[in-house]
């Protein structure tokens, strides 16, 4: 194991899943123990770590407390946390969640498990400290290298855009086809080059969040349990989270955190209404739910895109933007629209 090798702290009262932790990581990370919340803590404060794999279940000081202290001071809260716990109801998930874990693991865990998911959020995390580097580069650098720059921009972030379509292997290629669309809906309404921008980022980044959902709820036939559903709909939040501090002179975290809203205000997670949804943000709806029934998912069968055009139609100013539906017909209907 080299020095340089990412520093992952271990949280647990119970030795045997601490020797287990060890002997998976040790080979490829730098690894701290703590057998208790403040141990934990003050091991925090002394050698920040790249990654915490946090025990829910501890006396004293319980794992969400540690993860809510964490998240509270500005030095810590970005570090990754990945709750790793015999505790497996879908409630439980959805409170790690929601205090800002990353990720979650139930015990007992498979070792090779254990190894891939501390690798991806650790080159996530990666990407992104390297991604708000490049965006503070860009406004440093005269105009002739700009376009150069967001060149960069544009290949992390699809890089990052990949990450999450490993995971699930249904839908990989949704991003990059949702923001094809969105982009062409744009054009065809008149947006400017700025807003299209915004909006090709958004839409190969939409689904970013979806990186804390568990496979085993991405890749399930059937249909989903409510429970099940309930963390699905946390994703355009998280996403928003994973987005919102990259400098960027386009509103791409908050288009994401909208692109489940629909203008009846049943949509999610705010139940923004009519105007109170961003222009950018009801393209990339009308342009998601397209893909989405016209493709195969795992629970049904592809659905056509004439069945998604009727249902874009049918749901026109009472969902779904008209103009946004209007431009989107149009492409399929008198353009010949293709998804690449």
């Amino acid at each position: 194991m080299k020095t340089g090798n990412p520093l992952v702290l271990i949280v647990d009262d119970n030795s045997t899943n601490i020797d287990l932790l060890v002997n998976t990581l040790k080979d490829d990370f730098r690894l701290g123990i703590a057998k208790n919340g403040p141990k934990a803590l003050d091991y925090i404060e002394k050698k920040l770590p790249d990654l915490i794999l946090l025990d829910i279940m501890m006396p004293g000081m319980n794992g969400y407390e540690v993860c809510s202290r964490l998240k509270a001071v500005s030095r810590t809260k970005d570090v990754p946390v990945i709750f790793i716990t015999a505790m497996s109801e879908a409630g439980d998930k959805t409170q790690g969640f929601e205090l800002g874990a990353v990720d979650y693991i139930t015990k007992p865990f498979h070792a090779t498990e254990v190894k891939a998911r501390v690798q991806t959020h650790l080159s996530l995390k990666k990407m992104r400290e390297e991604l708000s580097s490049q965006n503070v580069i860009l406004e440093q650098k005269v105009e002739e290298k700009t376009a150069q720059l967001q060149e960069m921009l544009g290949a992390t972030i699809r890089a990052m855009a990949m990450m999450v379509e490993t995971r699930d292997p249904y839908t990989a290629g949704h991003q990059q086809r949702v923001a094809q669309l969105a982009c062409a809906i744009a054009g065809k309404m008149g947006l400017s080059k700025d807003q299209i921008s915004a909006i090709r980022f958004a839409g190969i980044l939409h689904d970013i969040g979806k990186i804390r959902i568990p496979t085993s709820i991405l890749n399930r036939s059937g249909k989903l349990l409510d429970a099940e559903f309930d963390m699905i709909r946390i994703h355009p939040k998280v996403g928003y989270d994973l987005l919102k501090n990259i400098p960027s002179p386009w509103p791409f975290a908050q288009i994401v955190l909208q692109h489940h809203e629909l203008l009846d205000g049943s949509g999610y997670p705010k139940h923004l209404k009519g105007d109170e949804i961003m222009q950018e943000s009801k393209i990339l709806t009308v342009a998601d739910v397209t893909e989405a029934e016209s493709s195969y998912r795992p629970y049904r069968p592809a659905l056509g895109i004439e069945f998604a055009l009727e249902d874009i139609r049918k749901n026109r100013g009472k969902l779904y933007d008209s103009d946004a539906v209007d431009a989107c017909l149009e492409l399929f209907q008198q353009d010949n629209f293709k998804f690449e």
